[in-house]
């Protein structure tokens, strides 16, 4: 590895241990994907027709799908961070006539593709959304995963005499299903401690605190091997709801909701202007409370019409670039300089080699702060 930055491998079925000499020899490279939806990881090994890992850990199971469980863990400057804790879900042998160029590629998911395995039909009679998402996640506490389920600001109660919330289909399909309702998110973070994960049930909220910058064409200071932005004009839209009073349920009521998210505040200083406007007619049958809660939920998943994409040399930058948080950008000329939310990254780890990819998002040309931390 390089120096400064160790590589510790955890694989088996049920609690992983440290992968044994054979394994982490044959290792080329790890590339770990980091998103706001499912995370992924992918491992490839050097292998030979007497490769112990031809020979015997893979006829006896030692990477078989869904019961092999996977622990990535990069420790810099002494400090251990889960990149990822997953389980197998594919295999990918290619056998070579060249010498020493044979690999077998071991590709998995996070612990979410667990919830995604078994059909289910279930019933949750007078349970609220965040309640029964803490009832299905209690089930798989036993892979240390912590539910963090935020509560909606607009709870509806549904009475057994009215409805009965009822699943037909995984809990991961089902679980996803009540977060869009909400116009939330859901996600398993590795972490913080290798065996536990933490599953987020709530708004999508992006860490305020700016890492440091990546730069472009600043000579000395460039941290950053590619970057590139785009602007979407047609990505910006105002969503107009039409619900019915609650007294005599007759009175159209338009409410004009702009794509303007309260959670994720616009990082520019001029707006991308919306160029579209929607006028759902699903939400008319709602009541006052649910209608409301759907006008928020639209607020919170309001899109951004500026994305960036480039990569960078961790060693050169200094850190780690993590997803789901706020990052700067120097360099890239007065209308792209300034903050950015890292919408993805993926780790790409080779022998004397780590690099990362990654995706930026952002509302509005010119940056809202005269510097960004370097």
């Amino acid at each position: 590895m390089l120096r400064g930055i160790h590589l510790t491998l955890l694989i088996g079925p049920g609690l992983p241990v440290p992968a044994p000499e054979p394994v982490t020899d044959a290792l080329t490279s790890v590339s770990v994907t980091s998103g706001k939806d499912r995370s992924g990881f992918q491992l490839t090994f050097a292998v030979g027709k007497r490769s112990p890992l031809l020979t015997a850990l893979l006829p006896v199971g030692y990477f078989d799908p869904i019961t092999t469980r996977v622990i990535i863990v990069v420790t810099a400057a002494g400090v251990p961070s889960v990149l990822m804790d997953g389980v197998v879900t594919r295999q990918e042998m290619a056998p070579s006539n060249e010498p020493g160029q044979s690999t077998l590629t071991i590709t998995g998911e996070d612990l979410s593709v667990l919830m995604d395995v078994v059909e289910k039909h279930m019933s949750y009679p007078n349970m609220t959304e965040n309640a029964i998402v803490s009832a299905v996640l209690a089930e798989y506490a036993a892979f240390g995963i912590i539910p963090a389920v935020i509560p909606p600001d607009f709870l509806d109660v549904p009475l057994m005499t009215d409805r009965v919330p009822t699943q037909a289909g995984t809990d991961l399909e089902y679980v996803k299903l009540l977060a869009r309702r909400c116009s939330y998110v859901f996600f398993i973070n590795p972490g913080p401690a290798p065996g536990t994960s933490t599953a987020y049930w709530g708004p999508d909220i992006t860490v305020p605190v700016p890492q440091a910058a990546l730069s472009i064409d600043m000579d000395a200071e460039t941290s950053v091997e590619s970057l590139s932005f785009s602007l979407d004009g047609l990505a910006k839209k105002i969503t107009v709801l039409t619900i019915f009073d609650p007294v005599t349920r007759r009175v159209p009521i338009v409410i004009p909701v702009p794509d303007l998210s309260v959670l994720r505040p616009p990082l520019g200083a001029r707006l991308t202007p919306p160029a579209k406007v929607e006028f759902p007619d699903y939400l008319s049958e709602l009541t006052a409370t649910q209608a409301m809660a759907r006008a928020l939920g639209i607020m919170f998943s309001a899109s951004d019409a500026i994305t960036g994409s480039g990569q960078l040399d961790v060693l050169r930058y200094g850190g780690m670039l993590r997803a789901r948080q706020v990052v700067g950008v120097r360099g890239a000329g007065i209308g792209y300089d300034g903050l950015y939310y890292v919408q993805s990254v993926t780790h790409t780890i080779k022998r004397g080699e780590y690099k990362q990819s990654f995706s930026l998002s952002r509302d509005g040309l010119i940056s809202l702060t005269p510097v960004v931390p370097v």
